[in-house]
């Protein structure tokens, strides 16, 4: 998976076709991302002493391929390639060639 925490991507499949946001975290084994504001579900929870219970909404998990990066140059969609710098692999955004982090 060439996403990390951090990256602005756009999910481009399923209910929250079109919407934005950066990845809070991955699921490197399941290959799932969890996005800030995209794939809302409700999950009923009940109280305890110290909290209490209801209907909290939570972002799930999305797969990794029904997202994709956003070009820090051009604010578009965009896939992800690799080159080498100074003995170093880096990310880059494959429509400008902007390096990625």
């Amino acid at each position: 998976m060439n996403l990390k925490v951090g990256d602005k991507v756009v999910v481009i499949a399923g209910s929250s076709k079109g919407k934005e946001g950066k990845i809070t975290k991955t699921l490197k084994k399941e290959n799932r991302v969890i996005v800030e504001g995209a794939n809302i579900v409700k999950k009923h929870r009940k109280g305890n002493g110290q909290e209490t219970g209801g209907i909290l909404e939570t972002e799930a998990p999305i797969h990794a391929s029904n997202v994709m990066l956003i070009d820090p140059k051009t604010k578009k969609r965009t896939r992800i390639g690799h080159t080498i710098e100074k003995d170093k692999k880096v990310r880059v955004a494959k429509k400008s060639g902007e390096k990625i982090d």
